[in-house]
């Protein structure tokens, strides 16, 4: 059996401080090849998540990596002790940038090359395994492992000439490895919900020895909020349990996690929650906050802690009952956040516009990619989303929160059970609240005037207040800020709200400054 890494690092743009080793505004180029080994090298890093989703890549990755790194790629052979996993965009859903997937495709012989020439024997490939995100189908994993042995590794035997036996391997060489290992990323509640209707059928045509499938975390918080998004990890996990017991099939769940607790809550503060909260995860993804806004040992701790623990336990199955119950949970939080999120959408997108970029990528709206909707309307990716929610002084985990109310008795001892530090999570964003920028929506006449009406917000704001009013009620959370970094967020915050009533030059700097004090820009 291979190695399965339990730390992955990740491109996602969630820092506020950028590196020393940063040589511009943004990581990007080759900082994200010399990014690669510090994770490795530095951080101690198992794996890195090398994204062909949005941006352009740098295809000569395990070139760069192995000719400017030699002596630690000596010891540390990539594809056996270290990995580097592609992330490629679905054909299905991302149609602009679709043929990228051939492209990354078309680099993994080329990466072995160099590997074997580097190594200098037969080995593990550098690159054999490939993400595909927003798998909802079988047959999306099905069609990108087929492509790759069809099109990428089956043109080697193709003649080039009439009246000439040459081969196209006979020509290039043959093409390594045969085949590559899908992992399938599941993002939706439904694909979430039936995880196991998937992967069996993909099971049953590809016969693995075993399936890392991984978890998103931060985009079901975004699209169902806080709670739902949590759940919908358990059912998961309990579901991928079962399908290992009756394939025989193990599987090695990977989770998608920032350090917010809106988008996993994974920092050095937290780790013990985490732990406990995520048992059955096999690999937690190492993003960009939790590298490079906490100092460097921290980190590392962390990052050791994870490799020690996290492989260690396993999760919990739930009986048929208790699904329904959690679905239902689900489903009543989903719809009293949506209703509410909708109504902010106006602010949200606006207030995007000043949150400032951490690596290069392409706009993922339109043209370029893609956006994300929750019920009718589109919203800001993850981060920014998460992001704009801090700067104003109203965590995104709060919305919603008078769902509470409608649990049962049992739906109630579920939550407890599933979601164990619901509590925590909740109170840990409730620190950042911003109880004046709330007020100031409701009756500071220039606020009401200049952002109120103008961003149609006289329904949302006093829904919001009844959320916090009942989760103090009914949890016992008191809101607000609790020490002097809270306070001066929430000055921070009011600052925001402020410019953003007037000219907007000092916004950028206000929202940078808020990010700093919570360790993570969304």
């Amino acid at each position: 059996m291979r190695k399965i890494p339990s730390t992955m690092s990740t491109q996602h743009p969630d820092n506020v401080a950028l590196p020393s080793w940063v040589k511009g505004e943004v990581i990007a180029g080759e900082d994200e090849v010399f990014e690669t080994y510090f994770v490795y090298r530095e951080l101690k890093c198992e794996e890195q998540m090398w994204d062909w989703e949005g941006k352009d890549v740098d295809p000569n990755i395990v070139r760069k990596l192995l000719m400017t790194h030699p002596d630690f790629f000596e010891e540390h052979i990539l594809g056996e002790d270290v990995f580097l996993t592609y992330r490629v965009p679905n054909p299905s859903v991302e149609t602009t940038e679709r043929k990228v997937l051939i492209e990354a495709l078309e680099s993994i012989p080329r990466c072995y090359d160099i590997a074997e020439s580097f190594y200098g024997s037969k080995l593990c490939p550098p690159v054999f395994e490939v993400i595909i995100p927003f798998t909802t189908s079988h047959l999306e994993l099905l069609r990108v492992a087929s492509c790759y042995s069809k099109i990428i590794v089956g043109k080697e035997k193709m003649k080039l000439c009439e009246n000439d036996g040459m081969s196209v391997e006979d020509w290039v060489g043959s093409f390594e490895p045969k085949k590559v290992e899908m992992i399938p990323l599941i993002e939706d509640k439904e694909s979430l919900s039936n995880i196991d209707q998937i992967l069996i059928k993909y099971i049953k045509q590809v016969k693995p020895n075993y399936l890392r499938v991984f978890l998103a975390r931060s985009d079901p918080a975004l699209n169902y909020g806080l709670i739902p998004a949590v759940l919908l990890i358990k059912l998961a996990l309990s579901r991928m349990n079962t399908l290992s017991q009756n394939s025989g099939v193990k599987m090695f769940p990977i989770i998608g996690t920032g350090s917010l607790p809106f988008r996993g809550h994974l920092t050095p503060s937290n780790i013990n929650n985490f732990l406990v909260e995520y048992a059955g995860v096999k690999t937690a993804t190492v993003q960009s906050a939790l590298k490079y806004d906490f100092d460097k040992d921290t980190t590392k701790k962390t990052i050791n802690k994870l490799k020690e623990a996290l492989q260690k336990k396993d999760a919990k199955t739930m009986t048929k009952e208790e699904e329904e119950k959690i679905k239902g949970i689900v489903k009543t939080f989903t719809e009293n956040y949506q209703r509410k999120i909708e109504k902010l959408s106006a602010i949200i997108n606006y207030v995007a516009q000043f949150i400032p970029k951490r690596r290069a990528r392409k706009l993922h709206i339109g043209l370029f990619g893609y956006s994300r909707e929750v019920g009718t309307t589109r919203l800001p990716r993850a981060i920014k989303f998460t992001a704009v929610m801090y700067s104003l002084g109203i965590p995104p985990e709060l919305i919603g929160a008078s769902a509470f109310a409608e649990l049962s008795e049992r739906e109630w001892q579920l939550l407890e059970e599933y979601y164990v530090n619901w509590k925590e999570d909740l109170k840990s964003a409730s620190e950042f609240l911003c109880w004046q920028n709330l007020n100031y929506l409701l009756g500071e006449k220039e606020i009401v005037d200049k952002i109120t009406k103008k961003f149609k917000l006289q329904e949302a704001i006093p829904e919001i207040m009844k959320d916090l009013e009942l989760l103090e009620q009914t949890a016992g959370i008191s809101m607000g800020p609790k020490n002097l970094d809270h306070r001066k967020h929430e000055n921070i915050a009011n600052n925001i709200l402020i410019s953003l009533a007037g000219d907007h030059s000092e916004t950028p700097r206000y929202i940078v400054e808020a990010a700093r004090i919570r360790h993570s820009l969304g």
